[in-house]
């Protein structure tokens, strides 16, 4: 858990990936994801957190149904979303949330 708190406490933004290795959406997901990650590169770290072998952290953060992307900067929630997001609704919230250098 403090290893999470660290990570998410850090100044580049963090965007974390609840997921379970059960779930159908969540499988869809993990293309998007990389295909954002190699967008982004180094901006913005992106984590996978599996809820089932991290209950707490899932808890604490209330976190109902999988697929769930939360992004983080320096330990702010700036934005949650449940689901299945698209590439391009994923990089325009970046952006929004200036987690992108223009």
């Amino acid at each position: 858990m403090s290893a999470f708190s660290e990570l998410i406490q850090g100044p580049t933004p963090v965007l974390v990936d609840f997921f379970a290795t059960w779930c159908g959406p969540c499988k869809m997901m993990s293309p998007i994801l990389d295909q954002v990650k190699n967008k982004v590169g180094d901006q913005v770290k992106i984590v996978k957190v599996d809820v089932d072998k991290n209950p707490a952290i899932a808890q604490q953060l209330q976190v109902r149904g999988v697929p769930t992307l939360v992004l983080f900067r320096q330990g702010s929630l700036l934005w949650r979303q449940s689901g299945v997001v698209s590439e391009q609704q994923l990089m325009q919230t970046l952006e929004t949330h200036g987690a992108l250098a223009k």
